[in-house]
């Protein structure tokens, strides 16, 4: 089983969704978040920009990869660009474009370009490269351009500072409501060991959004508008009931690094990269 490359370059039909003010309250509950900032409405968290788009994302991903692999799907990378903070009652034309194969030993991924702008004013508001890993398929060809870059070693930098976020038993069922996110393996114990993996775990996404919280609070003065650019690995598996440590690395002017870890030693956000406005 292979993807199709001819695929890749295809862009889907534009759908327009509004920023959902009691939703986007909801998704920063869902991740612990306790930002006054969304808890008054001011501003959505950065990682919600993924619901309004979701639409527009199942559409490339459907379209790319085969009905009997979806269910091997998790999420590899998200990139994401912010050219203005999300702010909630308005509304995002979204694009999603099939942009990129790679083929590894252990499975493949599938890189979707989305664009989302303001439906009042045509201005750019968000950009991600939102990238899926298929478990086992290792057929095919790589194909398509590269995604922007978002590597980084921590090495001999500085940590400019840490910051940790509890997994709640219940987590994964409260992210599923906020988010739409509606895959099994995040909330059936049987469902998820049945596709090879230990049993629940979080989702991708919540776990970006706790960085996102460590990330905001510790090097942008607990401002969200500062966020300009949000960029992660998923390296490994987030279970309910770990602890999430969020370190950070002053790497350029205004750029950071950073890598997550769990209190069971575990890496599980690896080439973490935010860039913060002045």
């Amino acid at each position: 089983m292979a993807l199709p490359t001819e695929k890749l370059g295809t862009t889907y039909a534009e759908v327009t969704t509004k920023i959902d003010p009691d939703r986007a309250k909801q998704y920063a509950a869902a991740t612990n978040d306790g930002n006054p900032a969304y808890a008054d409405g001011t501003y959505a968290p950065p990682v919600f920009g993924v619901v309004p788009t979701w639409e527009a994302i199942g559409a490339a991903v459907g379209d790319v990869v085969p009905p009997e692999a979806l269910m091997m799907i998790v999420h590899g990378e998200q990139d994401m660009h912010f050219h203005q903070p999300l702010v909630p009652g308005r509304s995002l034309i979204t694009s999603a474009e099939a942009h990129s194969i790679r083929v590894g030993g252990s499975g493949t991924r599938f890189t979707t370009r989305v664009t989302s702008r303001d439906a009042e004013t045509g201005d750019a508001v968000l950009e991600q490269f939102v990238t899926m890993f298929i478990r086992g398929m290792a057929d095919g060809e790589s194909a398509g351009p590269d995604k922007p870059d978002h590597s980084f070693s921590p090495g001999s930098s500085e940590a400019a500072g840490q910051f940790a976020v509890h997994v709640d038993d219940d987590q994964t069922f409260r992210y599923r409501e906020a988010s739409g996110d509606q895959m099994p393996i995040h909330v059936d114990e049987n469902f998820a060991k049945q596709v090879g993996l230990p049993g629940i775990i979080a989702h991708g996404l919540c776990t970006m959004a706790m960085t996102s919280q460590s990330v905001i609070q510790t090097v942008a003065g607990g401002d969200p508008a500062r966020l300009k650019r949000l960029a992660v690995r998923f390296s490994k598996n987030v279970f309910p009931g770990d602890d999430v440590q969020t370190t950070i690395y002053a790497i350029g002017s205004g750029a950071y690094g950073f890598e997550a870890t769990t209190n069971r030693g575990d890496t599980v956000i690896s080439n973490g990269r935010a860039e913060i406005a002045g």
